[in-house]
């Protein structure tokens, strides 16, 4: 049971990501419009041959996405979906392409992840509320809105540093390992003219110098938010044969979903990214050892570590030493992130997943410019929703 490894990423793009926007606000089926056409235009094929898209939801449609997606485009699909597992959903959405175009519903399928939220606004009709201070339902009925929210329990950045803390009263932490992270990183941003740190090097006593946000997490190890886009073009093998780029092949795929919030988690240390990526390795019949480039969600250097260690690259509780043991630059001998990843590259929003499809197969199509990994031809990717909630895993690869 799984992929026979029959579909293929052939196209991409990723917008450079802004801290401002410069350009004129769009609607995000704008950006869905853009997006699709630079990724065809990347490919080197036409949208005849598109009849399959995959969302995560637009801005000016509540419900009814895919067709009013197609409908706007101009194409129609066998297929359309919407996916909405917050980091883990760019590879949520790209392993149900394959399985789409495996099963001959599509020849080709978009998976598009529009980055900016600064959209056009009505003067007469305010926004919506987003939330409070970042929890993701506030909705009258909701659990989080309930028993989580009037209590402080909220965001990102405190339950990310509580899995930190948890991690060092288990296993010790040493803040120069989860700092190196962040400097081999932005080494990799260095090589990465895009990216938004871009010909702005860090040290280790940079990141331990910076302000702590939550502790034991720096300034400099978390994500800064900003505009952008990813996505890219899975199709079969005929089309892409058309494709002037080389195919990389979707070998395997995980994905798994235990809770929503931490408060539910039975441990906050052993996340589902671990049956994830065993089911992903095991249906590309692969070992980790064979990766030649991995790229992890990496929200936080902490998610990175615990990743690394679940996704089975190191035992439990020796990241610390494994991180400090490797260069993870692109020239280094475990490749990690080698755009600069979320935390040096930018996330841009939902598509900040992406970011690490992108990275995954820009490397096996060899186009990395100065951030190439020499003889690359297998890629591990990662995605990672909610507080280590959501997980999923892909193997790329080469022919």
């Amino acid at each position: 049971m799984g992929l026979r490894g029959e579909a293929a990423i052939i196209g991409m793009v990723e917008f450079a990501p802004q801290r401002k926007p410069t350009r004129t606000p769009r609607f995000s089926i704008e950006q869905w419009a853009l997006l699709s056409a630079s990724a065809l235009a990347d490919a080197g094929i036409d949208a005849s041959s598109v009849n399959g898209l995959i969302a995560s939801g637009i801005s000016e449609s509540d419900r009814f996405a895919p067709a009013t997606l197609s409908e706007y485009l101009g194409i129609p699909i066998n297929y359309g979906e919407v996916v909405d597992l917050g980091g883990a959903t760019a590879a949520g959405m790209v392993w149900r392409a394959a399985v789409a175009v495996e099963l001959g519903l599509c020849d080709s399928v978009l998976v598009m992840l529009p980055g900016s939220r600064d959209f056009p606004t009505s003067s007469r009709r305010p926004a919506a509320d987003r939330g409070y201070f970042g929890a993701s339902s506030n909705n009258y009925g909701s659990p989080q809105a309930e028993f989580e929210i009037p209590y402080g329990n909220l965001g990102q950045n405190a339950p990310y540093a509580q899995i930190a803390r948890r991690y060092a009263s288990e296993f010790g932490y040493d803040p120069r390992s989860t700092a190196k992270i962040a400097v081999d990183q932005r080494t990799n941003a260095c090589a990465t003219p895009d990216a938004v740190f871009y010909g702005k090097p860090i040290t280790v006593e940079d990141v331990l110098a910076s302000p702590m946000v939550a502790d034991p997490i720096h300034l400099l190890e978390m994500v800064m938010t900003c505009h952008g886009g990813a996505g890219v073009i899975v199709a079969n093998a005929e089309v892409a044969k058309r494709s002037r780029n080389r195919p990389v092949w979707i070998k395997g795929f995980g994905e798994r979903i235990s809770y929503k919030t931490p408060t539910y988690a039975e441990d906050l240390l052993r996340s589902p990214i671990s049956q994830a990526a065993q089911t992903a390795f095991g249906m590309a019949a692969i070992g980790r050892d064979e990766v030649d480039v991995a790229s992890i969600y990496d929200c936080y250097t902490i998610t990175v570590l615990m990743s690394l260690e679940d996704a089975g690259f190191c035992e439990k509780g020796k990241g610390m030493e494994f991180v400090s043991s490797h260069d993870l630059t692109f020239r280094g001998d475990f490749p990690l992130n080698t755009a600069g990843g979320q935390l040096s590259f930018g996330q841009a929003g939902i598509a900040g997943g992406m970011h690490h499809v992108c990275d995954g197969a820009r490397q096996i199509m060899g186009r990395s410019g100065a951030a190439q990994v020499s003889d690359c031809n297998t890629a591990f990717v990662s995605g990672n929703g909610g507080i280590m909630s959501e997980q999923a895993a892909l193997i790329l690869q080469g022919d």
